[in-house]
């Protein structure tokens, strides 16, 4: 979906106490209910980081998702749908939802969870795009108002894994595996360009960073950000939350070639605005 102009750029953050105290908040400073509002995609599709059966922060909280479900009831009456592609080649996402209490929270919610590694893709071309000039993606994923939900963690090939890398879970283990221990393993090969094309064609609509903790090393293994972060980002802007979270892990956004590929073109690395939310234990009056 096109990006107003007042979005690129724009991140909204706010310190953590807990979940439900410190996401809605943030959301009705991002003004997330007016946007859905005047979109009309049929139902909500909250893309979760749940590369491996291994709990936060490699990936991302249940909590976290469980207050986003509860804001946007709230707020509309769209169908919601928790979605997901692990990475795994020893297991299937239906394992990393029982594992990661998803499979309780959609229970307690009524929520479905969708493996979109299971789903028919449909083909995608763009001649611009260098590594990937044609795609397969997931229809569900082009259709639907698209929330991105990733950790903040650092990575070994890729630099940073944040909202723009969190798309891979999009990518069809059939078109994507090539070997090796991973089901979305082409990716490996010129991995920077590839992260790049893969948001060429869908970036999330809106994109909820969860830098409560932080990887500083990689994105299964290695030392926490030290001291944490504690935080919560959220906006419509990929570039901007991937550059704001690059930061948060001492990395220089120029250093990062996915986000230095699309800068002004699908949102802005720099300047960035930053728009700090009072969480409401510390509202006063």
């Amino acid at each position: 979906m096109e990006r107003k102009k007042t979005e690129r750029g724009r991140v909204w953050t706010t310190g953590f106490s807990s979940w439900g105290k410190s996401l809605p908040p943030l959301l009705e400073q991002a003004n997330l209910a007016g946007h859905l509002a005047a979109t009309d995609p049929p139902c909500i599709l909250i893309k979760p980081n749940l590369v491996e059966a291994i709990p936060p922060p490699v990936t991302t909280p249940v909590g976290l998702v469980a207050a986003l479900i509860d804001f946007l009831r709230q707020v509309t009456d769209r169908d919601i749908i928790i979605a997901e592609g692990t990475g795994s080649l020893h297991y299937d996402t239906f394992h990393c939802f029982s594992e990661l209490g998803y499979t309780r929270l959609a229970r307690e919610k009524n929520i479905p969870l969708l493996d979109l590694n299971r789903e028919e893709p449909v083909r995608l071309a763009n001649p611009r795009c260098r590594r990937w000039p044609e795609m397969y993606l997931p229809a569900i994923a082009l259709e639907s108002y698209l929330i991105s939900v990733p950790v903040l963690k650092a990575h070994s090939l890729a630099g940073v894994t944040l909202t723009m890398k969190n798309m891979m879970g999009l990518a069809p283990p059939d078109r994507y595996c090539q070997g090796g221990s991973w089901k979305k393993s082409a990716f490996h090969e010129g991995i920077q360009e590839a992260i790049a094309d893969l948001n060429r064609y869908r970036t999330p609509d809106f994109t909820i960073l969860d830098a409560t903790v932080g990887m500083c090393e990689a994105h299964l293994w290695g030392r926490h950000c030290e001291p944490p972060p504690n935080l919560l980002a959220g906006g419509y802007d990929p570039v901007a939350l991937d550059s704001f979270g690059a930061g948060l892990l001492e990395r220089h956004w120029q250093d990062i070639g996915h986000i230095r590929a699309v800068d002004r073109e699908l949102g802005l690395a720099a300047p960035l605005e930053c728009v700090e939310v009072v969480p409401r234990q510390q509202e006063t009056g």
